[in-house]
């Protein structure tokens, strides 16, 4: 029988698989080697869903980038190297678009994230979730286990992070509404709203997260994606919406826009599952306004 150790069990990701153990920092420093080992000891996992590390926002990444690079390559480290020596089946490791580089043709495909430097606003975390997929590959080739690498983009979803600093957009966006609405302002919104972003919900990565770990062996990584672009206009329009926000919108536009775009290519996706149907951004924000609300209290906000 199959006993699946997530890590990172209380994140985003984390949240959304149904079955498994999940622990979180409070378990077991994932950084320590000997708490690494005395967990994997307890609970003597046959699969491993890794998708623990250390975060942040764009303030974070350009404030603590020693802090970033050893916790993330010590946690990546120890986690793969605990996955080989108490014999796990197979291993599933969440890697971040982050890891492509910044100079890149367009669109983003598995066979281009080693082909230059990433982006100088979050290298150190970049390169330790790089040498993620390196210590996996070697692994691979050295002891012939069935250890993989997925690169999910702008995830989104319940139990998200909310903060309006750090959080990612969609959640960080659905706070700021719901702020605006409370407090009767207006709902400001850095930039002009033109740029397109590709969203995936949670509940579709944790379905893709089970279908990966019973059926994808192979050394690449594999990009978990919808391939559909919106822009940011068209999110803030349906987060209004979901909370049934009046009040005037306000595009900040002497704040930055970020990069206009960042397509990927989910055509490997698709060649393994051609009739997956992906939630709507419609339907998926709905969902998440909706768990948002009905949990600020115990929200990450």
């Amino acid at each position: 029988m199959n006993k699946t150790l997530i890590t990172g069990g209380t994140g985003l990701v984390g949240t959304s698989l149904e079955s498994g153990i999940k622990i979180n920092s409070k378990d077991a420093d994932l950084r320590d080697w000997v708490q690494v080992k005395s967990i994997f000891d307890k609970h003597k996992p046959s699969h491993v869903i890794h998708t623990a590390g250390t975060v942040g926002g764009l303030g974070a990444n350009l404030n603590y980038k020693g802090k970033f690079f050893y916790d993330n390559i010590m946690i990546n480290t120890n986690v793969i190297e605990a996955c080989r020596v108490f014999n796990v089946d197979k291993l599933v490791c969440f890697l971040s678009t982050c890891v492509f580089p910044d100079d890149v043709e367009y669109p983003l495909t598995e066979g281009k994230v080693h082909l230059g430097e990433p982006h100088n606003s979050n290298y150190p975390y970049a390169y330790a979730k790089r040498m993620a997929d390196v210590q996996i590959r070697a692994y691979r080739e050295q002891y012939g286990l069935n250890y993989v690498s997925v690169i999910p983009t702008n995830i989104y979803g319940p139990n998200d992070n909310f903060s309006i600093e750090n959080g990612h957009v969609i959640p960080s966006l659905i706070h700021k509404c719901y702020l605006a609405k409370k407090n009767n302002t207006e709902f400001e919104v850095w930039g002009s709203g033109t740029p397109l972003r590709e969203f995936i919900y949670s509940k579709d990565i944790a379905k893709l997260t089970d279908w990966i770990l019973e059926n994808y062996t192979e050394h690449e990584p594999i990009i978990l994606s919808t391939s559909q672009e919106v822009s940011i206009k068209y999110v803030v329009e349906l987060i209004a919406k979901a909370l049934n926000f009046k009040g005037k919108v306000k595009f900040m536009t002497d704040k930055p826009d970020g990069q206009f775009r960042k397509p990927s290519d989910n055509s490997k996706l698709l060649s393994y599952l051609p009739d997956f149907v992906f939630t709507s951004i419609e339907d998926g924000i709905k969902e998440t306004v909706k768990w948002f609300v009905n949990n600020y209290e115990k929200a990450r906000v």
